[in-house]
């Protein structure tokens, strides 16, 4: 037997087609990737890449599924990652089997909650055009809050409103929660609460919302120039370099920003719209405005 290990560890099987041990001839199992000797049965080579593949095109369904050689990509956006198993029940003797069919059809309550709770994040996420990335981390955060038994007496679209929230908060998309709860049916103080049972239980750090991130979406939606998009940001990066922005809502400081600035350069712009677009109230633009040029001596230059 070590002689058999010192002639493949020698590489010697590539230039021969006998087998080392018998001497027999070494057939191939593509289906398998493997090497095997004829006569004794002895795996010379495994885990062969099969390279038979020549890449043609397909035109027909009967050509697609001649060449087809890997199945759909796994994915933590399918229930079951793609990796579910189908018992087929044609030809089936066993009654043991038939009930074993029987049963796989049948969809248990994990699967259908995985099933609502994927749709809805799919949904959403198409809606907001949020990337895969972000939609893969919220679907593992319900699911550890599903394990978890956090969805006791939570209903599954709240849990998954919340998810891609801390999920877009995470990876610094210019989402807000109020953009989210819009896609939704569910109740915005549902919704909130769900979002801090998420980041009680799972121990999840909260990352703090960039207001400059969001700042290039209300300038388009508003119809402003390009170089008040530009002041704005520099004015936000300096009151976020000198002064703290704990507790204070991300859209009422985009919203005062704005102002501001478009009072500076003379635009001709009303509160209430921007405080419309934006999605606050005028009592927090005027606040956050007021703040901003006083602390910035803005209201001086």
């Amino acid at each position: 037997m070590d002689d058999i290990k010192n002639i493949i560890s020698n590489k010697e099987i590539k230039y021969s087609n006998q087998c080392p041990e018998c001497g027999s001839e070494i057939i191939s199992q593509p289906e398998r990737g493997e090497l095997v000797c004829e006569g004794c049965g002895l795996v010379i080579s495994e885990h062969i890449i099969d390279t038979a593949h020549n890449g043609k095109r397909a035109f027909t369904q009967q050509e697609k599924e001649k060449r087809e050689s890997t199945g759909s990509p796994i994915t933590l956006l399918l229930p079951d990652m793609g990796l579910s198993t189908v018992i087929d029940k044609k030809n089936l003797n066993d009654p043991n089997l038939k009930r074993a069919a029987k049963w796989n059809t049948r969809m248990t309550w994990d699967k259908r909650n995985m099933l609502l709770a994927t749709t809805e994040l799919k949904r959403i996420g198409s809606n907001l055009n949020l990337p895969n990335h972000v939609k893969e981390l919220a679907i593992k955060i319900y699911k550890n809050a599903f394990n978890k038994k956090l969805l006791r007496g939570r209903s599954i679209n709240g849990m998954v409103s919340a998810s891609l929230y801390y999920s877009c908060r995470k990876g610094k998309i210019p989402r807000t929660l109020q953009e989210i709860i819009d896609q939704t049916n569910v109740k915005p103080r549902d919704v909130r609460r769900c979002y801090r049972t998420l980041v009680r239980e799972l121990n999840l750090k909260v990352p703090s919302t960039n207001p400059i991130l969001l700042i290039p979406r209300y300038i388009t939606d508003l119809g402003l120039s390009q170089q008040v998009e530009k002041e704005t940001i520099e004015l936000l990066k300096k009151f976020i370099k000198n002064f703290s922005t704990s507790g204070k809502d991300p859209k009422g400081l985009c919203a005062g920003a704005i102002y501001l600035i478009c009072k500076l350069k003379n635009k001709k712009i009303s509160q209430k719209k921007i405080a419309t677009v934006i999605g606050v109230t005028e009592v927090t633009l005027r606040s956050r405005y007021k703040e901003l040029s006083n602390k910035l001596n803005y209201h001086k230059q």
